[in-house]
């Protein structure tokens, strides 16, 4: 098959999205290919995992806090609880990088089950709140894992023109993880034993995702690269019809042709000798962290604990306000599948990030006037108003775009290790936030903290306009592309491995 070419362009390789532009009756929706959807959703509890882990605990730390007292009186042991889950997924996203690249992205999913499912239940046994913090760190593992390897698994049985919304409906799991947890939260708040079947549910998930794993393939892309040529074959059959199935092995021939004209062995050191993929961690690393210091899992962990601050002190009534506010995350999120393949990750990222901006400065101006003396009810009403703003905003566009964007921007070869460290960024972030947030609100005032998450964002919004391209259905090649001529110029074309493609 002759790849038809123009000079420095990869417009017409098989499966560009000029190519498709060609041929329109190729391009695929989201809801086309029923197996598509099925290995979508079975990764995607991965992120159900991660996002139960991160809404259950702050729940579960009100009670855990009524029957521990030494975790009532430590603002640091309460802090500790919370990010020790952090701490195993720093270990787990950095660890997962490997895996995924050494034993597949299945391997790691079961793995990642495994560490979850043993965790959840050394928590719910927990005698004490040391022990507790132990199940948290193996939890942690399996999250973090599962962090890494759910948006790569998604994103190499994706299509190109559906991508962005299949890995979207990953961060869906998430948020619907979250709201999940919120519902088993208050459905067990008079139940004996609370917080312990707040956090040993969460095992049932990693044990139906193991089950079903055991039942699906591994990555195509992944055995592709890996010399598996057959049965990468045989799942991408499932995936395309028989005139695009060639046009995609053909595809990844040409990138297997690419990637062995680099070093087999890889290394972390690698990622920072080499300009384009210095680039395209910078972009990718950044966006993980913004998501972080802009507070989203500050809301998340503390939501009810924000809630009581501002003014409703009672348990439950901060419960259901705040399972108010995992949905609306969720609703969001939904809408952010649709955008994200419409609209551009940059662009949904950029009016993500301007919403924001707007409810950070709305919390801070509503703690302002309770720290100020003033006992209006209504300044309670507004701080929740600007927590349901600020999800309202996120959940749409800084919740999927850097988790998209991490999947879709590394080469074959690196795709794994680079996802991982990135997700490592994520990680530590995460855990700067939830380990300083209480503490932070304590020595400056909670009006004070948001101000800061405020002026993170403008910072956020600033870096995504000079660093981050727009990857909106373009292959991996086509993104690979991107970086090598912002490393070295506009200059620089893709003649050889076009060349390749027309000798093959």
């Amino acid at each position: 098959m002759t790849i038809q070419s123009s000079p420095g362009s990869s417009s017409y390789l098989p499966g560009s999205s000029g190519y498709l532009d060609m041929f329109p009756e190729r391009r695929m929706s989201y809801f086309s290919n029923s197996y598509v959807i099925g290995l979508t959703v079975a990764a995607g509890i991965g992120g159900l995992l991660f996002g139960y882990d991160t809404g259950v605990i702050s729940g579960a730390l009100l009670y855990i806090k009524d029957e521990f007292e030494e975790v009532n009186q430590s603002s640091f042991l309460q802090e500790t609880i919370v990010s020790m889950a952090l701490v195993g997924a720093i270990i787990g996203a950095a660890a997962g990088g490997w895996i995924n690249d050494a034993y597949g992205r299945k391997k790691a999913t079961l793995l990642a089950d495994i560490v979850f499912a043993a965790g959840s239940v050394v928590m719910a046994a927990a005698p004490d709140p040391y022990v507790l913090i132990l199940g948290r760190l193996f939890v942690g593992l399996g999250v973090g894992i599962a962090s890494v390897t759910a948006p790569v698994y998604i994103a190499e049985a994706s299509p190109s023109e559906v991508r962005g919304g299949l890995v979207s409906t990953n961060v869906l799991m998430i948020t619907g993880g979250q709201f999940l947890s919120y519902l088993v939260n208050l459905a067990f708040t008079e139940v004996p034993g609370t917080w312990r079947w707040m956090l040993g549910v969460s095992g049932v998930p990693a044990v139906v995702q193991f089950c079903i794993m055991l039942c699906l393939p591994e990555s195509p892309r992944w055995l592709f690269m890996k010399n598996n040529k057959a049965k990468a074959i045989a799942i991408l059959s499932k995936i395309y019809d028989i005139a695009r199935l060639e046009d995609e092995i053909e595809h990844l021939s040409i990138a297997e042709d690419e990637e062995r004209q680099k070093r087999n062995d890889v290394k972390i050191s690698d990622v920072f000798k080499s300009k384009e993929l210095r680039l395209a961690f910078l972009a990718g690393a950044g966006l993980q962290a913004f998501q972080q210091f802009t507070g989203i899992n500050t809301v998340m962990y503390y939501s009810p604990t924000i809630v009581q601050m501002a003014g409703f002190s009672s348990n439950q009534l901060a419960l259901l306000l705040s399972l108010i506010i995992a949905a609306l995350n969720a609703a969001g999120t939904v809408l952010g599948i649709y955008f994200i393949d419409h609209f551009g990750r940059k662009k949904l990222a950029l009016s993500s990030l301007t919403g924001v901006i707007a409810s950070l400065v709305i919390l801070a101006g509503a703690f302002f006037g309770k720290s100020s003396g003033s006992s209006n009810e209504l300044l309670g009403w507004i701080a929740v108003l600007g927590l349901a703003l600020y999800i309202a905003f996120f959940s749409p566009g800084m919740g999927p775009v850097p988790w998209t964007v991490n999947s879709e921007i590394y080469p074959e070869q690196y795709r794994g290790i680079c996802g991982g460290m990135s997700a490592t960024v994520n990680w530590v972030s995460n855990l700067i936030v939830a380990q300083t947030f209480l503490s932070v609100a304590e020595a400056v005032g909670t009006g004070w903290t948001f101000v800061i998450l405020a002026g993170i964002a403008v910072l956020a919004f600033v870096f995504v306009i000079m660093f981050v391209p727009e990857t909106m259905g373009l292959t991996f090649v086509e993104v690979e592309q991107i970086w090598k001529e912002r490393a070295w110029g506009s200059s620089y074309n893709t003649e050889s491995l076009l060349e390749r493609g027309n000798d093959s």
